[in-house]
């Protein structure tokens, strides 16, 4: 008659410890796994990324040869999407430009989030002077031309190359994120976790690489995802006009760049609709990735 009371605590105390706590890592991508839209943006994505990778795969031809016998050809036969004005086939031009504008989105990224990282927290732990410094060089930057800025320094080294315009794009992208970072780490510089490191004898770049930085980390990859979408954009729109990638490498920008006219907007939907909608589709795809990204890292979210 006593053992089924005394069965009863044992199973009471079994459920508490057969729980098992979730990591937040674990909980942030099990929320992002959640928003269908950021998933599917994943997938569409790398299927851009494997068709401009892999270009080859698709087309045999060189989307720098001019075949001046068949300029503006029509959609057919060798050609599948036709030839330009200038006699480039417009096909291996829309697969090969991704590669161009998909890696200054990449690289450009790094760097202005390495740039911003750095001095948003070099200004943000020790203000004073040296935020003050830093910060009236971002307002400098924020109002100097962009466009200015690319004319001289495409003039001064006489070149137009892709390396170039990374260049030109990351020193002018940088102060955002410089602000933003500030901003995070001035919020983090009283914090217990900070003055405990502080007493405990940590160096200033100890406490802001190893314990202040990552406190952040979920901000600043959601920021680099919006960052790297507007980069993006950023070099279709030079390219619009006539300062971006020049041909005759490709680029999605320069294929729309060289339709630009009456006739080809009107009669020849072929030549700028795949470049326009390669360029919508994975601005957009990017969004949405930071768009589920802010909200995996978010504590408030709720299914």
């Amino acid at each position: 008659m006593s053992a089924s009371p005394a069965t009863a605590p044992e199973k009471t105390q079994a459920q508490p410890r057969g729980r098992v706590s979730k990591s937040p890592t674990r909980l942030a991508f099990e929320r992002f796994m959640y928003n269908k839209a950021a998933v599917v943006s994943v997938i569409v994505l790398l299927v851009i990324i494997f068709i401009s990778i892999g270009a080859p795969l698709f087309t045999h031809l060189d989307p720098t040869h001019q075949y001046l016998t068949e300029t503006d050809a029509p959609p057919g036969g060798v050609h599948v999407l036709g030839t330009d004005k200038n006699g480039f086939d417009l096909f291996s031009r829309d697969l090969y430009g991704g590669r161009n504008d998909l890696l200054i989105g990449f690289v450009d990224t790094l760097i202005v989030m390495g740039i911003g990282i750095l001095l948003g927290g070099l200004a943000g732990y020790y203000g004073g002077w040296v935020d003050s410094v830093i910060m009236r060089f971002c307002d400098f930057m924020l109002n100097f031309p962009f466009l200015l800025l690319i004319i001289v320094l495409t003039s001064i080294f006489n070149s137009s190359g892709v390396w170039l315009l990374i260049g030109v794009i990351a020193i002018v992208f940088w102060p955002p994120t410089t602000r933003m970072v500030r901003g995070l780490f001035l919020n983090l510089r009283e914090a217990e976790f900070v003055l405990a490191a502080k007493m405990a004898g940590a160096g200033p770049w100890r406490i802001m690489f190893r314990h202040m930085l990552p406190n952040i980390m979920g901000t600043i990859v959601v920021n680099a995802t919006f960052t790297m979408a507007n980069l993006i954009a950023a070099e279709a729109a030079l390219a619009v006009i006539g300062f971006g990638v020049q041909p005759p490498n490709p680029s999605w920008g320069n294929v729309l760049y060289d339709a630009l006219d009456y006739f080809t907007l009107k009669g020849e939907p072929w030549v700028w609709l795949p470049p326009a909608g390669l360029l919508t589709i994975t601005i957009l795809c990017i969004n949405f990735i930071g768009d589920g990204l802010r909200d995996a890292f978010d504590p408030s979210f709720e299914k």
